[in-house]
């Protein structure tokens, strides 16, 4: 039986909210990065969370290290809580698993660029192909 444990983070980095929604499974990382427009409301994002979740896409499994649940002292966790709202960053697991998510859009990208260049050549080639032969129909 295997545990696993969601965190999302939201902060404000310049022009938008951004939401880092990490998942561990084990001793694997995964994560997905939201981008928000304005501000969100603590209500908003759990409505989007529960309407979206099936569409997240997640970065590649980053190995990392293993969590223990262990009950916390109320007063400990609001503690806890308030220091990671005045210091929010993200994990070097999720920047890791983010950057490898990066790299897999990009040359993903990449390639469907060049499959449209390659296509719209192709194109242009056959309507010139066509010309020609409407040129020498006649003769």
């Amino acid at each position: 039986m295997t545990k696993m444990k969601a965190q999302l983070s939201v902060f404000f980095e310049e022009p938008f909210w951004i939401g880092i929604y990490e998942r561990m499974e084990g001793k694997q990382i995964e994560v997905c990065k939201i981008t928000f427009g304005s501000e969100p409301k603590d209500y908003e994002v759990y409505g989007f969370l529960n309407e979206n979740w099936t569409n997240f896409k997640f970065s590649p499994a980053v190995p990392g290290t293993e969590w223990e649940e262990r009950r916390i002292n109320p007063k400990r966790m609001q503690r806890q809580i308030a220091h990671q709202l005045q210091n929010p960053a993200v994990s070097t697991k999720a920047q890791q698993a983010l950057k490898i998510l990066q790299e897999e859009n990009k040359t993903e990208r990449k390639m469907k660029s060049r499959l449209k260049k390659e296509a719209a050549k192709e194109r242009q080639f056959e309507i010139r192909q066509q010309k020609k032969k409407e040129k020498h129909k006649g003769r």
